[in-house]
C-alpha cells in the first residue's frame, strides 16, 4: 500500500513537472494528497459502465458533452482499445451515424444525474473539466475531475464563451491561453488520421508542415516552383545568399543550426516550415542526396517535414489548412485592451509586411537591407560596388542600386502608412555578397574590366577568419560612406515620394548596427543628417526621421550613457547580444546546449529565451543608464526573443516601450504583451 502511495506522488513530481514549476515559479509545496478508498465496479453486468467525458467538445470548444462509455467494462476498457466505446450523448451518437445505444438512451436515468453534475463541476471549477466515472448495479459513482486538456482553437472558444456565461472575466480569460499554442492556428498542421514514417528529427525551428521534393540548391527550389513544382530545400545550412530558393520551397531543412540560425529566424520571419539542426543526416551535394541510417534520400524524392514538432518523414502526408475564426479576432481585442507593449514585426519584404499588418503590427521594428541585396536584378552591381578598388567606380555601382532601393522602400512605406519602419543599414560582413563561383568570378571580372586573377585576388584580401566579428555594421560605414549614404538617400527619396503622392508618411528610424562607442554613432548620424539635408534642400520638403542602434554589443549596453546622446532610440538585437555576451555561436550551439540543459547549467535555450541574469541585466543597464541621459530615448528589442512569451514578460517589466517578432509571432506577442501587463 505504502509503495503504491509512492508511485503516485513520484508520479506527479516527475522530472517534466520539477521543470514545468522552474520555469513557472510555482512553489514546491503543491499540497498533494493521496486518497485511499474502495473501488467501485463497472463490470458487474449490463446494469453496470464506465466512462470518459469532458464538459465541452475538446477539439472546437463546442458547449456540448463529449465522451465515451462502456458497458459492463471497467476504465482501462475504454481507453485500451481491446473493445469499441461508445457514445454518451444521442446527438453525438447520431452525428456519427453509430447504430449503438448512446449512454443517454440505454441509461437514461444515470445519464440525467451525470449531465447535472457536469453543469454543477463546471460552473465550480470555472472550466471544462475532463470526468472519469463508474455506474455500479445503476448507481452513478464519479471517480475523478480535472481541467481538460484541449486543442488552441478549443481553447479560445471556450475561454471566450465563458466569458459570455458570465463564468470567468476577460481578465481571466487572456490568462488561459497559452501564447505558444496560437502557432498552430496560424500554419497548416500534419492530418494527425494519417499514418507518418519519421525517418529523422531535429529542432522545430519554425511551425506549420510541409511536403515536396527535395532539392538541394536555391536555384534549383527556384526552377521547380515556376513548373509549379512543390519543393523542400534541403541544405546543410543556409545563408543570404539562398533567400531566392527559402520563398520558392515550402518548407526548410537544414543539417545545422540552432533555434536562431540562419535558416530559422528568415523561415519564421516568411512563414515558411523549418526543420533545423537534424544532425542526423548526411548531405552530399555533389551526389545530390543524403542519409539517414542506411535510408538514402535522393534529389526528386518527397518528404514531409512538420515545424512544431521537428520531424522529418518519408512520403507525402497531408496537411490540414489553419481555420482562423472569429473568436482568435476577439480574443486579440481583448488582448490590446490589456497590453501597454507596442508589438512591431521584422520584415523586409511587401509579402511578410502585409501579413504583419494584417495580424495586428504596429509597425516594423526591424527591416534588414542586405536581403535586398541578393536579388538576382542586382548582385552583379553589389559585387561591383565591394570589389571595386576606386571609389568612382564604387560610386557607379551604387547609383544602380539606388533606384532598387528606393522601391523596396516605397513599397514597405505605403503598405505600413503612418506606422513607424525602423530600417537596419548594411550590418552583414562584405564576404557573404563575394562571388564563390569560377562564373560568378568571371561575371564581375567583365563588368569590371579585370581579369579573373585579379577579382580572385581582391576576394582573397576581403577573407576574414572571424566574419560575424569582422568589417561589418557600423564598421563599413566609417570604411565606406557611400554604402549607407545611398541607403539613406533611398530612404528619404522613397519617403518623398510618398509624400508627393499623398500616401500617409511613415517616420523611418535609420538604424545605425554594430555600435560599441559614441563616435561611431556620432560619425554616422551626421552622415545621415547631411543627406536629409541635400534631398530636403532639392526637393523643398521637410523630412521627419530618427536615429538610432542596434545594441547587440555587451560595451554598447555599458556605454550606453554616451552612446544616447546621438541616439533617438536602442533596439536591442538579443541574437548578437545573446552570442557576444555568453560567446556562443547561435549556429553552432545547437552540438551541446542540450548538455547544457540536460545538467541544468541552463534553464532554457537562451536564444530562444533571454537570459535575463546575464543579457536581460545588460538590457537594463542600458535601458537605466541611456534614459537617464536622454529621457526622450525610445527603447525596443528586435531579437528573435521578440515573439518569445517570457522574454516578453522580461521586455515588460524592464520598461520597454515595443518588442519587434517576425510576422507570424505577431499575434503571440499581443497575447503574451497582455498577460505581461496582467501578471505585473
Amino acid at each position: 500500500l505504502f509503495g503504491a502511495i509512492k508511485a503516485v506522488f513520484l508520479s506527479w513530481e516527475s522530472k517534466r513537472a520539477k521543470t514545468y514549476r522552474k520555469l513557472n515559479h510555482i512553489p514546491g509545496d503543491w499540497g498533494t494528497a493521496v486518497n485511499v478508498q474502495s473501488m467501485v465496479f463497472g463490470n458487474m453486468g449490463d446494469d453496470c459502465a464506465t466512462g470518459v467525458a469532458f464538459t465541452r467538445d475538446p477539439s472546437t470548444g463546442e458547449n456540448s458533452f463529449f465522451g465515451e462509455y462502456l458497458i459492463n467494462a471497467q476504465g482501462e476498457d475504454v481507453v485500451a482499445g481491446s473493445r469499441t466505446p461508445l457514445y454518451i450523448t444521442k446527438k453525438a451518437k447520431e452525428n456519427a451515424g453509430a447504430k449503438d445505444e448512446s449512454m443517454e438512451e440505454a441509461m437514461p436515468k444515470v445519464f440525467k444525474q451525470l449531465k447535472n453534475i457536469f453543469i454543477k463541476l463546471e460552473k465550480h471549477y470555472k472550466d471544462m473539466q475532463d470526468i472519469e466515472f463508474t455506474v455500479e448495479n445503476n448507481k452513478l459513482w464519479m471517480l475523478q475531475t480535472r481541467n481538460g486538456k484541449r486543442t488552441a482553437t478549443a481553447a479560445i472558444k471556450i475561454a471566450i464563451d465563458m466569458v459570455k456565461e458570465k463564468l470567468i472575466s476577460k481578465k481571466e480569460a487572456i490568462l488561459r491561453i497559452d501564447p505558444n499554442t496560437l502557432d498552430t492556428l496560424l500554419h497548416p498542421t500534419l492530418d494527425e488520421k494519417v499514418e507518418k514514417k519519421v525517418i529523422a528529427k531535429g529542432l522545430p525551428a519554425s511551425p506549420g508542415a510541409a511536403s515536396g521534393k527535395v532539392v538541394f540548391t536555391a536555384d534549383e527550389a527556384e526552377r521547380m516552383k515556376n513548373q509549379k513544382e512543390d519543393t523542400i530545400l534541403v541544405r546543410v545550412e543556409t545563408s543570404p545568399e539562398d533567400i531566392h530558393g527559402m520563398h520558392a520551397a515550402k518548407g526548410i531543412l537544414t543539417a545545422r543550426g540552432g533555434m536562431t540560425s540562419h535558416a530559422a529566424v528568415v523561415a519564421r520571419g516568411m512563414g515558411r516550415p523549418c526543420v533545423s539542426g537534424s544532425g542526423e543526416i548526411n548531405i552530399d551535394y555533389e551526389a545530390k542526396q543524403f542519409k539517414v541510417g542506411d535510408l538514402t534520400v535522393k534529389e526528386g524524392d518527397i518528404i514531409t517535414i512538420d515545424g512544431g514538432s521537428g520531424k522529418v518523414m518519408s512520403g507525402l502526408v497531408p496537411t490540414v489548412k489553419p481555420d482562423i475564426s472569429g473568436y482568435f479576432s476577439t480574443l486579440m481585442k481583448w488582448a490590446d485592451q490589456f497590453r501597454k507593449l507596442k508589438i512591431r514585426t521584422n520584415a523586409e519584404t511587401p509579402q511578410d509586411t502585409r501579413t504583419a499588418r494584417n495580424f495586428g503590427a504596429e509597425g516594423i521594428g526591424l527591416c534588414r537591407t542586405e536581403h535586398m541585396f541578393f536579388d538576382d536584378e542586382r548582385i552583379l552591381s553589389v559585387r561591383q560596388m565591394i570589389l571595386s578598388k576606386h571609389l568612382d567606380d564604387r560610386k557607379i555601382a551604387l547609383d544602380k542600386l539606388l533606384p532598387y532601393q528606393k522601391n523596396d522602400f516605397k513599397e514597405i512605406f505605403e503598405i505600413m502608412k503612418g506606422l513607424p519602419v525602423t530600417v537596419r543599414l548594411l550590418d552583414p560582413p562584405l564576404h557573404e555578397f563575394l562571388p564563390k563561383t569560377e562564373k560568378d568570378m568571371e561575371e564581375v571580372a567583365r563588368s569590371l574590366n579585370l581579369g579573373v586573377r585579379e577579382i580572385k585576388n581582391r576576394v582573397s584580401e576581403l577573407h576574414e577568419l572571424n566574419p560575424m566579428l569582422g568589417h561589418r555594421g557600423c564598421r563599413l560605414g566609417i570604411s565606406f560612406p557611400e554604402i549607407y549614404e545611398m541607403q539613406c538617400r533611398a530612404i528619404f527619396s522613397a519617403l518623398i515620394e510618398c509624400k508627393k503622392q499623398n500616401i500617409q508618411s511613415v517616420i523611418p528610424e535609420i538604424m545605425i548596427p554594430l555600435v560599441s562607442t559614441e563616435d561611431e554613432l556620432g560619425i554616422m548620424r551626421k552622415l545621415v543628417n547631411r543627406v536629409a539635408d541635400d534631398l530636403q534642400k532639392q526637393h523643398k520638403v521637410k523630412i521627419n526621421y530618427f536615429v538610432g542602434t542596434m545594441i547587440e554589443l555587451p560595451r554598447a549596453a555599458l556605454r550606453a550613457a554616451p552612446i544616447s546622446k546621438y541616439a533617438d532610440f536602442f533596439s536591442f538585437g538579443t541574437n548578437d547580444l545573446t552570442q557576444t555576451a555568453f560567446g556562443i555561436s547561435r549556429d553552432d550551439s545547437g552540438k551541446f546546449l542540450n548538455d547544457y540543459l540536460e545538467h541544468k547549467i541552463f534553464d532554457a535555450d537562451p536564444f530562444v529565451s533571454i537570459d535575463r541574469d546575464g543579457v536581460g541585466e545588460l538590457v537594463k543597464i542600458a535601458s537605466e543608464r541611456g534614459k537617464k541621459h536622454n529621457k526622450k530615448l525610445k527603447l525596443g528589442i528586435c531579437g528573435e526573443h521578440g515573439g518569445d512569451p517570457r522574454s516578453i514578460e522580461f521586455c515588460s517589466k524592464a520598461g520597454l516601450n515595443y518588442v519587434s517578432c517576425s510576422p507570424y509571432r505577431v499575434p503571440i506577442a499581443r497575447l503574451a504583451a497582455a498577460q505581461a501587463e496582467l501578471l505585473k
